[in-house]
C-alpha cells in the first residue's frame, strides 16, 4: 500500500478521534467557569452542585482528550520526518509555545480547581476554573495558529533549502488563523450548550432533579442559541477568506467549474469529477456564491477548470463535507431557538425533549465535517502552494504505518467505549443530592 496514503489515513484517524473530546472541554470549561461564578455571587448551592456534576463529566473528557492528543505531535516526526524538516523551524516552535504556556496553565489550575473545594477560597476556586477556561481555549488557538500556517504560509523565508522563521508577529497574526479561531471555539461553546441541553433533557423526561436540571437546561439552551448563531456568522467570514486565499478549495467546496461572475448558488449538486463538470445541476440562485465568497453580487468566482488538476483538492469529499457541516449548521439556531423560547415550560414538549437527546452527536459531527473541509480542501499541498504532502512523509516502509493504524485503532477503540461509558454513567447517575 501507498505509504503516502497509510499516513495520512492515520493522521486522520488520530485527529478525528482526539478532536471528539477537545470542543466539549473548551465549551465545558466556559459554562463551569460561569455556573460557578453565579454561585459566588449569589451562594446559592444550586449553582454548586452544578459545578460539580458537570465538573465531572469535564474531567472525564479532558483526560482522555489529553491521552489521545499526545500521540498527534509524535506522528510529525514518525510519519511526517520530511515535513518536520522543512517546517520544523515554524510549525515546533508554535506547538512547543502551546505545550509549555497554555498546557501547562490548564494542568495547574485544573488540579487547584478539582482538589481545591472547601480547601482555598471561593473567590480563588471560582479565578481556578476561569483561568482553566482561558488556557483551554488559549491552548486551541496556538494549535490552529499553527495549522493557519500549513493553510496559509506566512512570515517565514526559505533558507539553506529550508523555511525559517522571518516574522513571528506575522505568524501569529495570519488573517487565516484569526478567521478560523472564532469559527472553531465557537462551535465548541454551542456544542458545550447542546451536550448540557441533551443529558438535562434526558432527566426531565424521567423527572429526576427536575429544579437542577432545569435550571441547567437554561444555561445550556442560552449557550446553544447565541453562538449557534454567531457561528453562522463566523462562518461566512471564514468563507470569505477561503474565497481570498485559497480559491480552489472554494470552488471545490461548491463543486463550482467555470469561472464567473455573478456566480450562482445551485441548491442540487452531484459532483462528476472525472469529466469536470456536474452530473446533476438545478435550484441555483443567481448571485449568492458571489455574496457568499466576497459580499459582491458581480464579483467573479474562479472555476475549478482554471486550476491544474494536480493542484485540484478532492472534489466529492470536500463537497459533502461542505454541505453536510451547513445543513448541520442551519438546524441548530431553529433548535436551539425552540429550546429558548419554551425554557420555562420545557417539560410539556416532550418531543423536543426526546429530539434534544438525540441532537447531542450532531454538533459532534458538524465539527468533524468542518475539519475535513478545512484540511481535505488544502490537498494536495501540506503546506499551501508550498510543499505538497506526497514530499512530507518520512521514509518508512508502509508496513509499519500499517500497524501502527492498526494499533492506534485497537487502543483509540478501547478509549472511545471507556469515554461513553463513563460519560453516560455518570452523566445518568445525576447530582449528589443536596
Amino acid at each position: 500500500m501507498d505509504v503516502v496514503l497509510l499516513s495520512r489515513l492515520q493522521f486522520a484517524v488520530t485527529v478525528f478521534f482526539h478532536f471528539i473530546f477537545v470542543p466539549l472541554t473548551l465549551g465545558l470549561s466556559i459554562m463551569l467557569a460561569v455556573m460557578e461564578t453565579m454561585y459566588v455571587r449569589t451562594g446559592d448551592e444550586m449553582y454548586k452542585r452544578m459545578v460539580k456534576f458537570w465538573g465531572k463529566l469535564f474531567i472525564i473528557n479532558f483526560t482522555l482528550g489529553v491521552v489521545t492528543g499526545i500521540t498527534l505531535e509524535f506522528q510529525f516526526g514518525t510519519n511526517w520526518s520530511r515535513y518536520s524538516e522543512y517546517v520544523g523551524d515554524i510549525f515546533g516552535s508554535l506547538l512547543a509555545i502551546e505545550a509549555t504556556a497554555a498546557f501547562f496553565l490548564e494542568s495547574t489550575f485544573l488540579a487547584v480547581w478539582w482538589f481545591g473545594w472547601e480547601k482555598v477560597s471561593k473567590k480563588m476556586h471560582c479565578f481556578a476554573i476561569w483561568m482553566v477556561a482561558f488556557a483551554s481555549n488559549l491552548s486551541a488557538l496556538w494549535i490552529i495558529i499553527a495549522n493557519g500556517f500549513m493553510q496559509n504560509p506566512v512570515g517565514y523565508v526559505i533558507r539553506n533549502g529550508r523555511a525559517e522563521l522571518d516574522d513571528f508577529f506575522a505568524v501569529i497574526t495570519n488573517p487565516y488563523s484569526m478567521g478560523q479561531y472564532p469559527h472553531t471555539v465557537i462551535a465548541s461553546w454551542m456544542l458545550a450548550g447542546f451536550f448540557v441541553m441533551g443529558v438535562s433533557a434526558w432527566h426531565l423526561l424521567r423527572k429526576n432533579e427536575e429544579a437542577f436540571f432545569k435550571k441547567s437546561f437554561k444555561y445550556g439552551a442560552a449557550f446553544a442559541l447565541v453562538f449557534a448563531v454567531t457561528v453562522a456568522i463566523s462562518g461566512h467570514h471564514q468563507g470569505n477568506l477561503v474565497a481570498k486565499l485559497q480559491p480552489a478549495k472554494l470552488a471545490a467546496m461548491e463543486s463550482h467549474w467555470e469561472t464567473m461572475k455573478g456566480a450562482p448558488m445551485n441548491l442540487l449538486v452531484m459532483p462528476d469529477e472525472a469529466n469536470e463538470k456536474n452530473a446533476v445541476e438545478a435550484l441555483g440562485i443567481p448571485n449568492v456564491l458571489s455574496i457568499l465568497a466576497f459580499n459582491d453580487p458581480n464579483a467573479e468566482v474562479k472555476g475549478l477548470k482554471d486550476f491544474p488538476k494536480e493542484d485540484r483538492p478532492p472534489v466529492l469529499i470536500t463537497f459533502l463535507s461542505f454541505r453536510v457541516m451547513v445543513g448541520l449548521g442551519t438546524l441548530f439556531p431553529l433548535l436551539a431557538g425552540l429550546a429558548w423560547l419554551w425554557r420555562e415550560k420545557i417539560q410539556e414538549k416532550p418531543w423536543l425533549l426526546k429530539s434534544l437527546i438525540y441532537t447531542i452527536p450532531l454538533p459532534y459531527l458538524a465539527i468533524m465535517f468542518g475539519w475535513a473541509v478545512a484540511e481535505v480542501g488544502r490537498q494536495p499541498w501540506i503546506v499551501y502552494g508550498m510543499m505538497r504532502t506526497n514530499d512530507a512523509v518520512s521514509p518508512v516502509p508502509a508496513s509499519s504505518v500499517l500497524t501502527s493504524i492498526i494499533a492506534f485503532v485497537v487502543v483509540y477503540s478501547l478509549l472511545g467505549v471507556l469515554d461513553i461509558y463513563l460519560l453516560r454513567k455518570y452523566a445518568q447517575k445525576g447530582p449528589k443530592k443536596a
